[in-house]
């Protein structure tokens, strides 16, 4: 498998991955948004308020949410994987003695056939530690030393 191959698969990972979550929180707005418009005054009018406001606070978490997935998503459009370079950053895939890292978003870990690649924010602890470093650096990580191998 060519070298940009699991980089390309790994960001495409990325796209998917923020696509999924904002088909997620749009459907739990719809379902919100739904159980709104069709609950009905009901005998019991505390209930019924106590359930409408349950609902409301509901939906504006999601709207938070939401809101959140579009500035990582927003992040992400800004990422050029085709831009090479000597230096860990957003957008390079890292290979070290034990794990391979994409600096981009915390999306989880991206498992294909060959390698498991873990799609980190450069924000996240392990991101502020490898960026800016070159291949043969060490870093410490958890009282950990880590070995950069390979910058993609």
């Amino acid at each position: 498998m060519p070298k940009t191959t699991l980089k390309e698969d790994t960001f495409q990972f990325c796209k998917d991955y923020i696509k999924e979550r904002f088909n997620r929180i749009h459907n739990q707005i719809q379902e919100i948004q739904t159980a709104l418009t069709t609950e009905t005054k009901s005998s019991a009018g505390d209930k019924h308020e106590t359930g409408r406001a349950m609902l409301q606070l509901e939906r504006e978490k999601l709207g938070q949410q939401l809101s959140e997935a579009e500035k990582v998503a927003q992040l992400l459009s800004k990422i050029d994987i085709s831009a090479g370079s000597n230096h860990i950053g957003p957008g390079t895939l890292v290979k070290t003695d034990g794990f391979h890292y994409f600096i981009a978003i915390s999306a989880g870990e991206y498992v294909n056939k060959d390698t498991n690649v873990y799609c980190i924010s450069a924000a996240t602890p392990i991101g502020k530690i490898l960026k800016g470093k070159s291949v043969g650096d060490i870093v410490t990580f958890n009282g950990n030393k880590i070995v950069v191998k390979e910058i993609l």
